[in-house]
């Protein structure tokens, strides 16, 4: 009685079913998170929360779970066809107590989620906040929790081996839904060379602003406009004007009128394409400017022209 006895409390037997569970915790938790950021930007909320970063916020998540789940659920795979094959060579270890705790955890987690999903539909439908947005939500976890729960009631009866080949082709069906979903994901933020030119652009927006800023401060103190550049840095602040960070070139500067004048840089992607086309607010601009910043990919060019009223005290120290 000792062997199987000991075949059932392996150290071996119990970290392996504990792998399997938190992989496949893992993996639920992330394919979802990657369906409610897909439902984010292509079914935007009229009243964002996140403002002029919630697209990034969403393609940040997607990134996230995309990686987790190109290694998570592999190791999934792996942990339950080697299970599957060590049920084969040790049955009794299919009547573990540690599984069968697993199991039937997994099976009262799903259905909490079950139940607290249609508990919200509820709600939202009582306080008339019913949109697209929440029912996809709410389909996709209900949909996720129902097929987890269906599975793993349904492993926890059938007697072993029966019904191989439609597991088979259950995890064949699993596996295409889950390569399905992380492919649509570069769909929608682009691969990592586009999403690297994206960045090198939104950094170029940032240095234009900033020197922005700086050359509007240089006219507050100074009431006219820098010749160049070069101009605004300062030795005494540590202030050097940012360039392009790519090339390193410095950005082009063109004196228009005694307030006005323009930056441009070369862009590698029109803006819209930048953003995914998701909707955000707009960014406030330093120097008290609500100003379009959109550009093209190639060179663009800014004009501003600054107001002299929004500084009126300066006239007074002067």
């Amino acid at each position: 009685m000792e062997n199987p006895n000991q075949t059932k409390v392996s150290p071996k037997h119990v970290f392996l079913h504990l792998f399997a569970i938190i992989m496949l915790y893992s993996s639920a938790a992330n394919f979802l998170t990657l369906i409610f950021q897909y439902i984010n930007i292509l079914a935007p909320d009229k009243l964002p929360q996140f403002g002029y970063y919630q697209t990034s916020h969403y393609q940040d998540l997607i990134r996230f779970s995309i990686s987790f789940i190109i290694i998570v659920f592999p190791a999934l795979i792996w942990i339950s066809w080697f299970l599957d094959k060590n049920y084969k060579r040790e049955p009794e270890t299919r009547n573990m107590k540690i599984r069968k705790w697993l199991i039937y955890f997994t099976l009262f987690i799903a259905g909490l989620i079950i139940i607290g999903d249609l508990i919200g539909i509820i709600r939202s439908f009582l306080g008339g906040e019913i949109t697209i947005r929440f029912i996809l939500k709410s389909l996709a976890a209900l949909f996720l929790a129902g097929l987890i729960f269906g599975y793993y009631l349904w492993d926890s009866r059938r007697e072993f081996p029966s019904a191989s080949k439609k597991l088979r082709c259950f995890v064949w069906i699993i596996s295409g839904l889950v390569a399905i979903t992380v492919i649509t994901g570069f769909f929608i933020i682009g691969s990592p060379a586009r999403e690297r030119v994206r960045r090198f652009d939104q950094q170029r927006i940032n240095n234009l602003q900033n020197i922005q800023s700086e050359i509007v401060n240089y006219w507050f103190n100074k009431r006219v406009l820098p010749e160049n550049l070069s101009a605004l840095e300062n030795s005494i602040s540590g202030y050097k004007t940012p360039t392009d960070p790519l090339t390193g070139k410095p950005y082009a500067y063109t004196v228009k009128g005694f307030e006005s004048f323009e930056l441009c840089a070369v862009f590698g992607l029109d803006s819209g394409d930048s953003e995914n086309q998701a909707p955000t607010a707009p960014k406030p601009i330093d120097g008290g400017y609500n100003q379009n910043w959109q550009y093209n990919a190639g060179e663009t060019c800014f004009e501003r022209t600054i107001d002299k009223e929004l500084y009126p005290l300066q006239n007074r120290v002067k």
